[in-house]
């Protein structure tokens, strides 16, 4: 019981070096992550497209069997497209109304006013 309270305490310790330690390359990730996401949002868009795409030609050119799953692909095709459209804009518009710059770091005036 006793190692297990001493290998915590040394933890709790150890952990305000290792966040100040990790500061610098906080920057580096967070521009590292958004190069990524922003690699990745076109091909989500082309994939829900094509999702809808699929459901449309299942449609067309399935039988009467399937043209109540084909609607269904289609109905979701369009939301998921809704969906992302909306939360890429929301995010934008929140990102320009808290001053967040696309192209470089954050626009922050100064805190304490003059």
């Amino acid at each position: 019981m006793k190692m297990k309270k001493l290998i915590f305490i040394a933890a709790a310790l150890a952990l305000p070096l290792t966040s100040f330690a990790a500061l610098g390359n906080i920057t580096g990730l967070v521009d590292d992550i958004g190069i990524i996401v922003n690699k990745v949002i076109p091909i989500v868009f082309a994939i829900g497209l094509l999702g809808f795409f699929y459901g449309l030609v299942m449609y067309i050119f399935g039988g009467e069997d399937t043209k109540v799953s084909a609607k269904k692909t289609m109905i979701w095709g369009v939301v998921a497209l809704f969906v992302m459209a909306s939360v890429w804009g929301l995010v934008n518009f929140l990102g320009s109304a808290v001053g967040v710059n696309r192209d470089g770091a954050p626009q922050v005036g100064p805190l304490i006013p003059r």
